[in-house]
């Protein structure tokens, strides 16, 4: 069954480029986002994993984990490593899970639970849809779901976004408007009161509409 936000990120163990962990055990108090690939040494992928390199210091800074996963064995991400570092100007400098058994691309509902037989006679089409993006709060409940096709490379500029969103939002009750910026304005949350508005923005705010009132964004 397929995973939705709120539902808790299944736990599991797993062999990595960067050695063993145990999901939950890995994440600690941090956020997580955990992207998969269908194949090694595929032309779309190679440029992800790259530019994911590049910005990692941007996830380092929101206290955020990277993990990705390719249904691939570990030594085979040991070397698509060298091509993506080639081509891509970065090497993955974060953890790249072995799916070679399917076991976590079922797990999270990526691929159909009878999937099996050896990784390294599939193509990537019939590993299509793992292409997923999940973002995942210190709670470990899964806060945001992308899935993308094989031919559209993710914009991970945008997940970036969304954590600001995520993480702003986790501490206030508000909510970010329609191509929201980390310093732009933002919505006070509808289970907010008018009365309990008052008292958090003495100020007041801008109201469109009485269900949109705007006010510049907490610090």
């Amino acid at each position: 069954m397929a995973l939705t936000i709120g539902d808790t990120a299944p736990d599991f163990e797993a062999e990595t480029t960067e050695g063993p962990v145990q999901f939950h055990h890995w994440m600690g108090e941090s956020w997580a986002v955990l992207f998969s690939h269908p194949k090694d040494f595929t032309p779309v992928c190679t440029t992800e994993l790259g530019y994911l390199a590049k910005i990692k210091p941007e996830f380092d800074r929101r206290n955020v984990k990277i993990i990705g996963l390719s249904v691939d064995p570990v030594d085979s991400h040991t070397k698509w490593a060298s091509d993506i570092a080639e081509t891509q100007g970065a090497a993955p400098n974060y953890p790249v899970i072995g799916d070679a058994d399917f076991a976590v691309s079922k797990l999270y509902g990526m691929l159909p639970a009878d999937t099996s037989g050896d990784a390294g006679a599939r193509t990537p089409a019939q590993n299509q849809t793992v292409r997923n993006v999940f973002v995942i709060g210190p709670d470990k409940k899964i806060k945001l779901v992308l899935v993308y096709p094989m031919t559209t490379g993710r914009n991970f500029d945008e997940v970036l976004r969304v954590l600001d969103s995520l993480q702003l939002t986790a501490r206030h009750k508000v909510a970010t408007p329609v191509n929201w910026k980390q310093g732009e304005d933002v919505i006070i949350a509808g289970s907010v009161s008018d009365e309990d508005a008052r008292r958090a923005y003495p100020k007041g705010w801008q109201a469109p509409r009485p269900y949109i009132r705007i006010v510049p964004q907490p610090s």
